[in-house]
C-alpha cells in the first residue's frame, strides 16, 4: 500500500509540475472516491494547494454533506458547500419546453453530474487549478460515469484502482493518520443522482465485479475461463458485454496515474 500511495502522490505532484499547476480542485461528494482523491492531493501538494467543492442537490443526503465537511476539517483544505438544485430545476424547465415532454430520469441524473463538471471547470479556468477526476477503474470499465460530468478533469489519480482497492487504500491511509471519517469507508456506495440510488442497483457487487474485471482485463482470460473459475455465467456475460459497449467513454477520459 505504501508503494501505491507513493506512486499516486509522486505522480500527481510531477504531473502538476510538468503542466504548470500549483493547485488542484476536486468535487467532494461525501463518497470514498473523492475522499481518497482529496487525501492523495493533500499529501502530494499540501493542504493550501487543494480546493474542494460540495455541490448538493435535493438528492444529496445530510450524511454526504457531513462527511465532506469532516474531510475538509481533517485535511485543512479550502472547502465550499453550494446548492445547485435551482440550476437543475431551471434546466429541467428549459428541456421540458425543448422536448415537448418531461425529460427522462437519465437526462436529469446526467444534468446533475454535468452541472458539477461545468462549475468545476469554470473554477479551473478562473484560478488555473487542475481539476482532478475521481473515477475508479471499476466504474470506468462499466461506463458507470457521466461524460462531460464526473469524467471532467485533467488527471484521474485513482483511475487505475478497482473499487475494492480504493477501500483497501483508504483504510491503510487512515491507519497512518486520520484523513477521512469512518463513515465514508463503511457507507454503501451511491452516486446520489436519484432518490435512494445505490451502485449495486446498476452493477454487480464490487467484490464480484472486480474479480471478474481483473481476470478479463488484467489477466486476459476469456469468458469460459472466468465462468469455470466459479462465477455466474449471466453475470460474466453481462460484465464483458458492458465493458465493450462502454469503450466510447473510456476513449475520452482524463489521463490516469500508472501504478
Amino acid at each position: 500500500m505504501q508503494e501505491i500511495w507513493n506512486k499516486l502522490t509522486n505522480g500527481l505532484k510531477k504531473y502538476c509540475e510538468e503542466n504548470g499547476f500549483s493547485d488542484v480542485v476536486i468535487g467532494l461528494s461525501g463518497g470514498i472516491d473523492s475522499a481518497l482523491t482529496a487525501a492523495i492531493a493533500v499529501d502530494a501538494l499540501g493542504a493550501k494547494h487543494v480546493h474542494c467543492l460540495m455541490m448538493r442537490t435535493k438528492n444529496t443526503s445530510s450524511l454526504s454533506t457531513q462527511i465532506a465537511a469532516e474531510i475538509a476539517r481533517l485535511n485543512g483544505f479550502e472547502y465550499k458547500n453550494i446548492d445547485i438544485q435551482p440550476i437543475i430545476d431551471a434546466q429541467k424547465t428549459f428541456l421540458s419546453s425543448l422536448f415537448g415532454e418531461e425529460p427522462k430520469n437519465i437526462v436529469l441524473e446526467n444534468l446533475q453530474a454535468r452541472e458539477r463538471g461545468k462549475i468545476l471547470m469554470a473554477i479551473s479556468n478562473q484560478y488555473n487549478y487542475l481539476l482532478l477526476a475521481c473515477g475508479n477503474k471499476s466504474e470506468i470499465a462499466m461506463g458507470y460515469c457521466t461524460l462531460y460530468g464526473d469524467t471532467c478533469g485533467g488527471l484521474a489519480p485513482i483511475a487505475n484502482l478497482y473499487k475494492t482497492q480504493v477501500y483497501e487504500l483508504a483504510k491503510w491511509r487512515n491507519k497512518q493518520s486520520l484523513v477521512m471519517p469512518t463513515e465514508v469507508i463503511v457507507r454503501v456506495p451511491t452516486a446520489e443522482l436519484s432518490p435512494n440510488q445505490k451502485d449495486q442497483d446498476s452493477l454487480p457487487p464490487y467484490e464480484i465485479l472486480d474479480k471478474i474485471l481483473t481476470l478479463y482485463i488484467d489477466q486476459k482470460q476469456d469468458e469460459k475461463v472466468i465462468i469455470d473459475a466459479g462465477f455466474d455465467p449471466q453475470t460474466v456475460a453481462w460484465v464483458i458485454k458492458r465493458y465493450h459497449s462502454q469503450a466510447f467513454k473510456r476513449k475520452q477520459l482524463a489521463t490516469a496515474i500508472e501504478i
